[in-house]
């Protein structure tokens, strides 16, 4: 159970998983730069399925937080109720992106808000509303996983960034397939900004709430010193007077021997 004691150092806790997400992050530039293997430094539109990316540190670290902050006593109220937010996160996700692709069209069409434009706001706003719920089950996982989040995210940003600048040929440059011709700045908007900071801080949450909320119902709290000595103590003291009675007039006792 969550405890008022107990508050997470969460940049503590997130600096060494925000360090190797940024690592792999240089892996996988290099890699592409570099010419690498497709399977492990995929350089198509989106950059799916590339075996070097930090979305499969996403529900590693999840565990991670979770096992963190269950030992410290900082574990949720009910791990049930953080695994049963993240499932509906992932729901109301899925039918919102649907319902948003279908209202505002086929976004290779035009740089607008019926197009790309429009998806963009939609996601986000789905995005926003899917992590507030998140919110509710369980709030040092929440803040932990969100500034992880933001984290591993804003160092992808600033390489998109760069690479659209420089036109490097990689997938940090790329939108998605088709999407229509557009200046820098809307380019870097639509398909850097509003993905990076909406979209995949939400799948990251999401995912990670899961994992970690599973990996809650499962570890125990860890049993600190402290609290040992705080039942022993009492124990002792009763032991100690076990076979004593009680000696009101020493000198009366004194007297009959």
């Amino acid at each position: 159970m969550e405890t008022s004691h107990s508050v997470p150092n969460v940049k503590k806790l997130i600096m060494v998983p925000a360090l190797i997400a940024l690592a792999i992050t240089i892996v996988r530039l290099v890699g592409e730069l570099a010419g690498g293997s497709s399977v492990l430094f995929n350089r198509e539109a989106g950059g799916g399925g590339a075996l070097v990316g930090i979305v499969w540190l996403v529900p590693i670290f999840g565990v991670y937080f979770a096992i963190k902050l269950v030992r410290q006593g900082s574990g949720p109220e009910s791990a049930g109720k953080v695994i049963v937010l993240a499932l509906a996160g992932l729901v109301i996700a899925g039918v919102a992106t649907a319902l948003i692709f279908s209202l505002f069209g086929d976004p290779n069409v035009s740089v607008s808000f019926g197009g790309a434009i429009g998806q963009q706001l939609g996601i986000a706003i789905a995005s926003l509303v899917v992590v507030l719920i998140l919110r509710k089950g369980w709030p040092a996982f929440f803040q932990t996983m969100l500034s992880y989040a933001f984290a591993s995210r804003i160092p992808v940003l600033i390489v998109m960034l760069i690479a659209m600048l420089g036109d490097w040929g990689t997938h940090y440059e790329l939108g998605p397939a088709g999407y229509p011709e557009m200046g820098f700045l809307t380019k870097f908007i639509l398909i850097a900004l509003f993905p990076q900071m909406t979209f995949w801080i939400m799948f990251t949450m999401v995912f990670g709430t899961l994992f970690g909320g599973i990996a809650a119902a499962l570890v125990r709290p860890k049993v600190t010193a402290e609290a040992d000595v705080d039942v022993a103590q009492p124990l002792g003291e009763v032991d100690e007077g076990v076979g004593q009675a009680p000696d009101d007039n020493p000198a009366k006792a004194a007297d009959t021997t």
